[in-house]
Order: structure tokens, then C-alpha cells, then sequence
């Protein structure tokens, strides 16, 4: 008998397929059918303090020019008003279904988020993935005070709440794994998610204005993440979360075979709806009974970097070397 469960986080999860922070994820009604189309667990679409903030300026408008104490009380009001809304999502999915509740902020500095972190943690979360957000296009703050961000966020939210934390971060830093492996040293996080999509902007060429690509990931953004995946899960001590560009089976069962402990779906369903979750379980049973594997385990990182000859072409990141078979 085929066995698809795992650990994440510390959670024991029914398979490794997570569907990620997203509209998907931003109701219980929706939740529900999620854990009744067979997902392992579900990450809550993220909160940001930007939207909580656009909406005090939304409702107060002109005002807060004549009467700043109004502003300040009606901001206050509408970041209540939304934190609380995402706290009871929080409560009423936990009372609704039995796959585990991961909730998902969107950090951009280590002061806002850390007392709302805590009621996170009160509200009953089996865990909270911390959506860190670089791109690193100030000129004037070099790559060693932006990766400096990471470890003071995880560090503060640490301090405060006891249920694990995952770190989604960027792939943008001249050390990546490096900087992956010293944050693995702090012994803050329970997990990376790798990696962060940001959308692709684009020109409208017709109404002369800067515009947003298609928010879907296509397949071929896997191809990072799995490079990545590869390099760095034997390397670090906790485990890795793929993400991006996974939209089947075949790709799932690839991340796991380069060390990924779960994966997070999102494209994918928005695409071909709740069955295709169905689909990728039955199509990574199929292949683990022809393979004769009963469990993850069994084939979980059998293709991982490990400075054999067979795993050699993660590093390979010149193309005439790849196909012309010589050494420049």
C-alpha cells in the first residue's frame, strides 16, 4: 500500500502536496473543499499591512489633512478591523477541517508584525509562514544590510511565538546558499519555502503605462526552484518547501526527488480547478508502484546534489558546456 504522508514543520500531513498563500486559501468555504479534493495542508493568503493601511486611507480620504487625530484613530480602527478578520479565518478553519492551518504574513520590517505574530499563535495556527519580500533595487544598501532583514525578522518574531516558522524568501543574493545556511544556523526557523514569485512587470505600449504580466507561473519556472531544491537539501538541516512553476505530477515528484519535503501548489489549480489536486496524487501513486517505492522516503532526495557525476549538472550554468561536451 501506497503511504504519501510526510512531516512538515513538525506537522504530520497526509501527503506533500500544500496548496500556497493565495486566493485559494482566503475563505473557509474554500478551505474545505480543498481538504476535501485531498491536499495536505493549506497556507493562508498572506496579510500585508500595506492593504490594511490603503484601506484607513481609502475611508478617511481628505480628512486626514484637517483632522490628523481622526486619521490616526481611523487607521488604527481599519488595521483592527482586518487583523481581526484574518484571526477569525484563522479560528473558523481550524474548527472546520483537520489538515493543518498554516498562516502567512508578509514581513517588511520586524516591529509591526511581531505582536500580531503572538495573536497568530492564539488564534490557534499550526504554524506561520513569514513571506519576506527583498528586491534588492536600492542603490545605496549593499547585499550584506539587506540579507542583514532576514535574521532580524526571524529573529523578533522567534522571540515571541512558539509554533514553527517557515521563511519564504527570495533567490535574489550573490550568496544564496550561503545566506541559506546561516539562516539555518540561527535555529529560528522550522523551514525554508523557496522561492518568492514576484510578478513580472511589462509596458502597455498602447496606453503608455507600466503594467503586470500574467500572475500565473508557467512550468518552466520550476527549473529554479528545482536547481535550488537540489543544491541546498542535503546541505541544510531543516527541510525545504518547493515552489513555483509546479503544475503536475511529473514536477512534483522531481522536487522530491532533489530533497523537497512538500511542495505548494497554486497556478496550477487556478488553471484547472480543485480536480487537478486529485489528479497529481493518483499520478505519484502510479509512479511510486511502478518504481516499486511504498513511501516518500523511499525515493525523497535520491537525486539531490551530492558531487556525484550523476548530480554534477545542477551547478552547470553555461549552455555551450552542457551541449558541446568540452571544457572552455
Amino acid at each position: 500500500m501506497i503511504n504519501l504522508s510526510t512531516n512538515y514543520l513538525g506537522l504530520d500531513i497526509r501527503n506533500p502536496i500544500i496548496i500556497g498563500s493565495s486566493g485559494l486559501t482566503n475563505s473557509v468555504e474554500k478551505i474545505i473543499d480543498l481538504e476535501e479534493a485531498g491536499v495536505g495542508a493549506v497556507v493562508l493568503k498572506s496579510i500585508f499591512e500595506e492593504q490594511i493601511l490603503m484601506e484607513a486611507e481609502h475611508h478617511h480620504g481628505q480628512e486626514s489633512l484637517d483632522y490628523p487625530e481622526a486619521y490616526d484613530y481611523i487607521k488604527q480602527y481599519s488595521k483592527e478591523k482586518g487583523t481581526n478578520h484574518y484571526l477569525d479565518l484563522i479560528r473558523n478553519a481550524k474548527l472546520s477541517v483537520s489538515i493543518p492551518i498554516i498562516a502567512s504574513i508578509n514581513c517588511t520590517d520586524n516591529d509591526e508584525w511581531v505582536s500580531f505574530a503572538k495573536k497568530i499563535e492564539e488564534a490557534g495556527a499550526d504554524a506561520l509562514e513569514i513571506n519576506v519580500s527583498m528586491l534588492p533595487s536600492d542603490m545605496d544598501k549593499d547585499g550584506a544590510t539587506s540579507e542583514e532583514e532576514y535574521f532580524s525578522i526571524i529573529s523578533a518574531v522567534r522571540e515571541n511565538i512558539k509554533i514553527p516558522i517557515a521563511l519564504k524568501m527570495s533567490n535574489y543574493s550573490a550568496g544564496l546558499a550561503n545566506l541559506i545556511k546561516r539562516l539555518s544556523w540561527t535555529k529560528n526557523l522550522d523551514a525554508f519555502v523557496l522561492f518568492n514569485r514576484y510578478y513580472h512587470p511589462d509596458i502597455d505600449l498602447d496606453e503608455m503605462k507600466v503594467a503586470l504580466t500574467n500572475p500565473f507561473s508557467s512550468g518552466e519556472e520550476n527549473a529554479k526552484t528545482l536547481r535550488w531544491v537540489a543544491l541546498l537539501s542535503k546541505q541544510i538541516r531543516i527541510p525545504i518547501s518547493a515552489t513555483t512553476g509546479i503544475h503536475n505530477s511529473e514536477s512534483v515528484i522531481k522536487q522530491l526527488l532533489a530533497g523537497a519535503q512538500t511542495v505548494q501548489i497554486v497556478s496550477t489549480v487556478y488553471k484547472n480547478g480543485n480536480k487537478i489536486i486529485l489528479q497529481i496524487l493518483e499520478e505519484i501513486d502510479q509512479w511510486m508502484t511502478k518504481k516499486g517505492y511504498s513511501s516518500i522516503d523511499d525515493f525523497r532526495g535520491k537525486l539531490a546534489f551530492d558531487n556525484t557525476k550523476k548530480t554534477l549538472s545542477y551547478e552547470r550554468v553555461q549552455f555551450m558546456k552542457y551541449y558541446a561536451g568540452f571544457d572552455a
